[in-house]
């Protein structure tokens, strides 16, 4: 599983796909959310129900689940210099609320044990929503399967 992965074209099929695997696998799971907000919105103008519910381009979804030895692929450059770039592939070693422990599965670090923490991320800009979104998780998501991001549409 190191070096493989069900490539699909479009995130609703990968999503299902590594749902459908993680119930399969393994061990106790555990499930991340995320903190959904927008910017300069004093009002409360947007329900965090809906919040929660979009998952724009760029951005992984609300939920996270995991378990131990699960694999999953890094979403953002964290540490380039120590290949926590976007793409790595990682394994589950172990999990607590604020941290993920993880092996780097490829590359010249292979083997090497990091922690990864919740960052926030934002779309892309030239999405267009009425307002500024952030979303603050762990820049992970599972990688028994992936998207082939250049097919991804066009079928």
């Amino acid at each position: 599983m190191r070096e493989r992965a069900i490539l699909s074209t479009r995130n609703e099929y990968v999503d299902a796909v590594n749902a459908l695997m993680i119930d399969r696998f393994s061990g106790k799971h555990k499930v991340f959310y995320s903190f959904d907000s927008i910017d300069d919105d004093s009002c409360n103008n947007y329900y965090l129900g809906f919040l929660n519910s979009i998952t724009p381009n760029g951005l992984p979804p609300h939920e996270l689940k995991v378990k131990k030895n699960c694999h999953v692929i890094l979403l953002r450059n964290l540490d380039p210099r120590n290949s926590l770039c976007n793409s790595t592939r990682l394994v589950v070693r172990g999990f607590q609320n604020t941290t993920i422990d993880a092996e780097i599965v490829n590359g010249q670090h292979a083997g090497k044990r990091v922690f990864i923490l919740r960052i926030p991320m934002s779309p892309s800009k030239n999405l267009i929503l009425p307002f500024k979104f952030k979303r603050k998780r762990f820049p992970i998501r599972l990688s028994f399967a992936m998207t082939i991001n250049k097919a991804q549409g066009h079928l």
